[in-house]
């Protein structure tokens, strides 16, 4: 492995970070061994080599020795490679974006390119992985073939070839959304690929896949969705909900004498036949060979008849894609922060991939906000709280999108506040926050919130200012005055809030009352380097309460203000004598 590796003069060439004489060391850290050795790596590469999505010349130096890792059976975690070839060689431009190329930005797009060329030229070795042992692989692939393979007629064929007898379901799920991916990449593919889909989304053996089929519908061919999507929608996540957890995802592949033809939906006598001229069979199923995938990239692709699906596997214990993607260890690295995070927020889900088939299914649906409250509305009153959770996140992000009669869905988010689950909580108050207004249906909800938990009235960092709660700011932004307590006593504590001016503005005369504290807190602040952080919020609660009887608190702020920070600080005092 990594023939000629040090032939090449990497001195020359420079990441994100400097000179590339360390990339040799991250490739060969790719390949080892050691999980944590391997995670270092990784997010090296991430990091420096392929910084923020750029292509450097030792990016594109990299590639060889990277494929040669994704085809080595004896290096693990190699689903991670595929994803960052993926990433090197996914980025498009179009004629838009070359004619808006500056004369500084012609290497680097000349970098993409070249990077896009290289690793559509090796993207038939995906094709062998789609079969791969490891889980995490055949987890990657079916979105780096859509992304990269040259021959997308081969890619669909393929996709549906291995629906049927992949055991895990999360790879199935990433199979579906290869091909959503390919209907978007490739236009003329679309009503097929919608056909293929509708199929799925109506007869699939999983809940999980149908709602991963609607969810690529709606991206792919959006007319295709079922009239009452809304409706059907809720019940699979009510059979998500009440299905029982399958050991690693594995699923039962259709086999001959199962009536379940490639594709995972069983056979009905009214399907339409298979579109025949640009139908293909480019399986890399356990049967295919790396001859037979290497040499199809370079001739006419044939149409052939339907493949029948692959006998069943025996019933061994088959790992998961999570399972499969390596032995993951704490590392002090982005990446090991990321998986960290990302094993947080989804521990104790029973379908952690579900809240992003939703999301997919969202954007889909786009201007249909009637579907999408609807929608959202049932998750709000879902015994499930991760899906609650999902569905407030999602319910701001509609509102603030799209303009609509939001009342029902802003009062079902406000529910969510007295949640013992803080995580709920947090979520929903946080929306409302943003909502400004739109969020008056929550208003008895967020003082009840409120009036239940004073320790969340001011909330502190370990770096930086402490802020006000997201509830306290929410009420405030309404122009409620059950949020005047809340303030009063956030400019009591030692260090106010640096965000309490602002929502002092919001309640306008309600918070009226403060003015003697404002003055009070202003009068102490000691004229320092530090007088603006101070001071500001402070001033900033008198200019929006025009408290005239502040000038001798305010003119000895003005007078008496520091060099450092000095003219913000004046500025803000003159605001508040205007």
């Amino acid at each position: 492995m990594f023939s000629g590796i040090d032939e090449v003069d990497w001195a020359s060439m420079e990441h994100a970070y400097g000179p590339a004489d360390d990339v040799p060391e991250l490739l060969r850290g790719l390949a080892s061994d050691d999980p944590a050795e391997r995670e270092a790596a990784l997010d090296g590469m991430y990091g420096a080599v392929h910084h923020q999505g750029d292509v450097y010349a030792c990016t594109l130096a990299c590639i060889p020795f990277l494929f040669e890792l994704v085809v080595d059976p004896g290096v693990q975690d190699r689903g991670g490679v595929v994803e960052l070839l993926t990433s090197i060689g996914g980025f498009d431009l179009d004629e838009d974006d070359e004619a808006e190329i500056d004369e500084d930005e012609i290497e680097g797009a000349a970098n993409y390119a070249m990077a896009a060329a290289a690793v559509t030229a090796g993207a038939g070795v995906f094709f062998e992985l789609i079969a791969d042992e490891d889980p995490g692989v055949r987890l990657a692939a079916p979105l780096a073939l859509a992304t990269l393979h040259r021959h997308p007629v081969r890619v669909l064929a393929l996709l549906r070839e291995r629906l049927p007898v992949e055991p895990d379901e999360e790879v199935r799920l990433a199979l579906v959304e290869a091909a959503g991916r390919v209907a978007l990449r490739h236009r003329p593919l679309a009503e097929r690929v919608g056909k293929w889909l509708g199929l799925l989304a109506s007869r699939a053996d999983s809940p999980g896949l149908r709602l991963a089929a609607l969810a690529q519908l709606a991206r792919c061919s959006p007319d295709g969705l079922p009239g009452d999507v809304v409706p059907v929608v809720s019940g699979l996540l009510r059979e998500m909900r009440s299905a029982p957890e399958e050991s690693g995802g594995r699923m039962e592949p259709a086999g001959p004498g199962t009536g379940a033809p490639p594709g995972g939906i069983p056979a009905r006598e009214d399907d339409e036949p298979e579109p025949g001229p640009d139908t293909t069979a480019a399986s890399a199923s356990a049967s295919a060979s790396a001859s037979a995938s290497a040499s199809a990239d370079s001739e006419p692709v044939e149409p052939i008849e339907p493949v029948e699906p692959v006998p069943a596997v025996d019933p061994e214990p088959v790992a998961s894609a999570e399972a499969g993607r390596g032995e993951h260890v704490a590392t002090p690295t982005l990446v090991g922060q990321l998986r960290s995070l990302y094993a947080q927020e989804n521990a104790g889900r029973g379908a952690p991939w579900a809240a992003d088939l939703l999301r997919t299914l969202h954007v889909g649906l786009d201007d249909r906000v009637g579907d999408r409250t609807a929608l959202l509305a049932d998750q709000l009153r879902s015994p499930d709280r991760h899906q609650r959770i999902d569905a407030v996140r999602m319910s701001g992000g509609l509102i603030r999108a799209w303009r609509g009669p939001y009342e029902e869905l802003v009062a079902l988010v406000g529910e969510q506040l007295a949640d013992p689950e803080p995580r709920l909580a947090e979520a929903a108050s946080h929306v409302l926050e943003e909502l400004f207004g739109l969020a008056a249906p929550a208003a008895d909800a967020l003082a009840a919130r409120l009036a239940a938990d004073p320790g969340g009235w001011v909330k502190t960092w370990a770096g930086g200012p402490p802020g006000l709660g997201s509830t306290v700011k929410a009420l405030a932004r309404l122009g409620d005055a059950r949020a005047v307590p809340a303030l009063a006593a956030a400019l009591e504590r030692e260090q106010v809030a640096h965000d309490v001016g602002f929502a002092v503005g919001c309640l306008g005369a309600a918070a009226r009352p403060l003015a003697g504290v404002l003055r009070r807190r202003l009068a102490d602040v000691e004229l320092d380097e530090n007088a603006y952080d101070r001071a500001s919020p402070l001033l900033a609660g008198l200019t929006a309460l025009r408290a005239g009887e502040a000038t001798p608190e305010v003119l000895r702020v003005l007078r008496g203000a520091p060099e450092y920070r000095g003219a913000w600080l004046r500025t803000a005092a003159l605001r508040a004598l205007g």
